[in-house]
């Protein structure tokens, strides 16, 4: 006020005009009470008074109320006074009682109203604004424009019907001002119904004062009725405002638990990563472990194919010898064709069986294991290279059914654990069903019930107003809670099965990559040998059968070579010494062949039972991801429905609340008036 009271000091210098003493003294008296108030009641304030201040309001100092009441101030300065105002930013409250304002004032007041944005309360008390109907128009129109006044005192300004149906018209397009005093004028039953009319659309005046006025009593029943229908707008709208402002931060509140739970998702994915890579780097150790003692068996079946080709070298010399022994051993290819083919079809059959019956398999292998135990007394190096390959052989089966036993339990715990998801999930949607439908039904019985007294309704509508929020908010929490809890399971366990299953997929593929291309190389070398061998077992079957025409004792040796050489060699040394060299050979080669022969059988029977069950493990992988992606997709689709329908109870409860407080008595006041 001290800064006011300079500035006027200060502009009634600069104009060259004598300070007002009394207005000196009344702002001496407004400084020392540290006030923001301007009171100059009952001062008389000359023109250039009035034009000093209205020169100190337009520099904006910190003045929110203005007091001229009874200044017995002229329209001229009025008009000066006000023009002042027009551009204030700071004055709330202006007091113009008492002033005897008439059609100049009333236009002032007019524009004061179109231009200013930040009056609050105008009190006219006491003034004659209602004289001329032109300029009291004026006025109206600047009310009408005026989107900043809340509180009008117009008591005591002869205001007529016709006024009266002018301030009717700017009240239709006005909707800020809440309080309007018309008491002690001459509206009459015209301007009643007028503002009858008027209160239809406006919608934000909450008091209105018309004693004294001559209007008869039905219409101010009326425009009591319009008032209190507006103040119970105005209460709606402020609860629903309230629950809105409740329902944004219930939203801003999921919105924060999502993003944390979005969040903590991406760490578990980044940590399961980094379990893949680890998983990832000792399956890459492992897969060169297998390459390594792949290389090696490649080396061994390398060696026997040289040893093969010493044999073909040292066989293709007996046949030299032997070659006029051919006509004889002629007439035996048919039968040992036939045996052939015979010994083919029943390998056929055990290849069949082992495919079927594992344990089987196992025994057989049991056994051939034994017979090479039982040979390894002849050939020392052979054996010890053929136990090696059969103990790789052996611990690559090993490894594999330890493989698919653990990815055939991990993937029951996964079934298991979707299955248990999923019937929480299914129980956990028919509760919250049921409390919808529960919620439904409570509400169209407090909707039944609220058609009672007009107090009864508001207290019950209160009450279930926030017992519905505690219970939507509640089963919100529940929803969401289960909602993250099932997506987040499912998302571990998708992840967890997807990884599992690529890494072991993964590795099987490159297992039967590698079984594959060194079954093709033992293919390969196998039908050089089963071509050598076929060739020796012609020629060992031409000499077998010249022996047993020639001697008895090469009939016996015939019989033994199945497992007793030492005898054989002692039944051929009774032979002719022509002879003598050539069966020794023969038999050294026959043996070795023998022994190799089971050797690459063993090997075929093993290959093709790693492929069998490489196939069927590969089969049975891809079904079994083909089911969990279907499990998958299915629980995809259930999550998507889940929140469709939980989407849909959201909209179906709050078109509820619209329903439920439009159909309330606070929003169908309105209709009995329109």
């Amino acid at each position: 006020m001290e800064d006011f009271r300079r500035m006027y000091l200060r502009l009634c210098k600069e104009g060259g005009v004598e300070p007002q003493e009394s207005v000196i003294a009344q702002l001496q008296e407004s400084r020392a009470a540290h006030s923001s108030k301007l009171d100059l009641s009952g001062q008389s304030l000359s023109l250039d008074t009035c034009s000093m201040l209205a020169r100190a309001f337009q520099n904006d100092i910190l003045i929110t109320e203005v007091t001229l009441s009874d200044c017995m101030l002229s329209e001229e300065g009025a008009k000066i006074l006000l023009t002042g105002l027009f551009e204030s930013t700071t004055v709330k409250t202006l007091d113009l009682k008492g002033n005897n304002l008439r059609s100049a004032g009333a236009e002032a007041l007019g524009n004061l109203l179109a231009r200013n944005k930040t009056l609050h309360r105008l009190v006219l008390e006491w003034n004659a604004l209602g004289v001329w109907d032109e300029a009291f128009s004026l006025f109206c129109d600047g009310l009408a424009s005026n989107n900043a006044l809340r509180q009008l005192d117009l008591r005591n300004n002869q205001i007529s019907h016709r006024g009266a149906s002018e301030l009717a018209m700017a009240l239709k397009h006005n909707t800020t001002l809440e309080v309007l005093d018309l008491r002690w004028n001459n509206i009459g039953l015209m301007g009643g119904r007028n503002l009858v009319e008027a209160l239809q659309k406006n919608k934000s005046i909450m008091q209105l004062e018309l004693a004294g006025n001559n209007i008869p009593s039905d219409t101010l029943k009326a425009i009591e009725q319009a008032i209190s229908h507006n103040s119970d707008r105005q209460s709606t709208m402020r609860v629903s405002h309230r629950k809105t402002q409740v329902l944004t931060k219930e939203i801003q509140t999921l919105k924060d638990t999502k993003n944390h739970q979005f969040l903590s998702l991406m760490g578990t994915i980044d940590r399961q990563r980094e379990e893949i890579g680890r998983s990832n780097r000792s399956t890459s150790i492992q897969i060169g472990q297998l390459q390594e003692a792949l290389n090696e068996r490649k080396s061994v079946v390398n060696s026997l194919t040289a040893k093969l080709q010493m044999t073909e070298a040292a066989l293709a010399l007996s046949e030299q010898k032997n070659h006029s022994l051919g006509e004889l051993l002629t007439q035996m290819k048919g039968e040992k064709e036939e045996q052939s083919e015979r010994q083919s079809i029943e390998r056929k059959k055990e290849q069949e069986d082992n495919v079927l019956r594992e344990g089987k398999l196992l025994r057989e292998i049991q056994n051939l294991k034994e017979t090479n135990v039982q040979l390894t007394n002849k050939v020392e190096d052979m054996e010890r290279r053929c136990k090696s390959q059969q103990n790789q052989i052996f611990e690559l089966k090993q490894e594999l059914t330890n493989r698919t036993a653990e990815l055939k339990m991990r993937l029951t715990q996964a079934e298991d654990r979707l299955e248990a998801e999923k019937r929480r999930s299914k129980q956990a949607l028919g509760d919250m069903d049921s409390l919808r439908h529960k919620e439904v039904e409570h509400m169209k019985s407090h909707l039944e019930e609220s058609e009672k007294t007009l107090q009864e309704r508001i207290f019950k509508l209160e009450g279930q107003r926030i017992q519905l929020e505690e219970e939507l908010s509640k089963a919100k929490a529940a929803c969401v809670t289960e909602r993250a809890q099932a997506e987040e399971e499912l998302g571990r366990v998708r992840a967890h099965v997807r990884l599992e299953e690529q890494e072991h997929v993964s590795v099987l593929e490159e297992k039967l990559r590698l079984a594959r291309s060194s079954l093709q190389e033992v293919q390969l070398h196998y039908s050089q040998q089963k071509q050598s061998v076929t060739e020796l077992q012609a020629k060992n079957s031409q000499q077998s059968i010249e022996m047993d025409g020639l001697r008895r004792r090469i009939d016996e040796l015939q019989l033994e070579l199945s497992g007793k050489e030492q005898e054989k060699v002692a039944e051929v040394s009774r032979v002719r010494v022509e002879l003598q060299e050539q069966i020794g050979h023969l038999e050294a080669e026959r043996t070795a062949q023998e022994g190799l022969r089971e050797k690459i059988h063993a090997l075929e029977r093993e290959i093709k039972v790693l492929s069998s069950n490489h196939r069927e493990a590969l089969l049975d992988k891809e079904s079994q991801m083909s089911s969990m992606l279907e499990k998958l997709r299915l629980k995809e689709a259930e999550i998507q429905r889940m929140r469709e329908d939980e989407a849909a109870r959201a909209s179906y409860l709050q078109s509820a609340f619209l329903t439920y407080v439009q159909g309330s008595p606070l929003g169908n006041y309105s209709s009995p008036k329109k």
